[in-house]
């Protein structure tokens, strides 16, 4: 009785010896198993998506900045053109300098009549044509009666308006006396030759109402009023 009771607990110690012997093997290696599987998959995973993420990130940051960059440069690019624009108005504007546009002599249309005070003279009307607007400067035309140097009226100072505003309707006038001495000296002309200035390069010829006898011509300044353009000789 008593060797199978003790050989029955040697066979219970020895199976009690075992199942620990599992336990702790099992418990062993689980862990260490299951450490190694979630650190290799865990960081992969980790870094992909944050790779993954980084890459999104810094692409559309730089599209970002790459649109902002561009709508920058375009509204930038807007106000240069804005401030040409506004240079050219600044230029312009010194172009007007002064009070205008001087009168050439084809800026204008001319009308000569005979009168008959201070012994005679040629009262010539000058007007700008449709659609100008001009300023009559200087103000003494230059007159001519043929193209030499004897046939040059001098000026005589009478009248002046600087500057005369031509537009429209309105008027200046000069006076011509072709001839100031008592001598019979002189040429016979048919025609006078008109300008704006000394150096314009379109003169107008105006057929005179008859025919005139020439020694020493003068001329009025231009004026606004026809009774300011009576030549005389002081």
């Amino acid at each position: 009785m008593r060797s199978r009771l003790a050989a029955r607990s040697a066979r219970l110690v020895l199976s009690a010896a075992a199942v620990t012997a599992l336990a702790v093997t099992a418990t062993a290696c689980g862990p260490e198993d299951t450490t190694d599987t979630g650190s290799s998959a865990a960081p992969s995973a980790a870094a992909s998506d944050s790779g993954s993420s980084s890459g999104d990130t810094a692409s559309s940051g730089g599209s970002s900045t790459g649109d902002a960059s561009s709508s920058g440069s375009g509204d930038e690019t807007g106000s240069g053109d804005k401030a040409s624009s506004g240079g050219d108005t600044g230029s312009g504007s010194g172009d007007k300098s002064g009070y205008g546009q001087s009168c050439g002599t084809n800026d204008l249309d001319f009308t000569i009549t005979s009168e008959s005070q201070a012994g005679g003279y040629y009262l010539v009307a000058a007007k700008a044509k449709s659609g100008i607007t001009c300023y009559l400067d200087p103000n003494t035309p230059s007159v001519s009666f043929g193209s030499g140097a004897d046939g040059a009226a001098s000026p005589v100072g009478q009248g002046g308006e600087d500057p005369i505003k031509l537009s429209g309707s309105s008027v200046a006038y000069t006076g011509i006396n072709p001839m100031t001495t008592n001598s019979n000296d002189g040429k016979e002309f048919d025609s006078v030759i008109i300008s704006t200035t000394d150096d314009d390069a379109n003169p107008a010829e105006l057929k005179l109402p008859d025919t005139a006898h020439v020694d020493k011509p003068i001329v009025t300044n231009w004026a606004t009023d026809s009774a300011e353009a009576v030549p005389v000789i002081a």
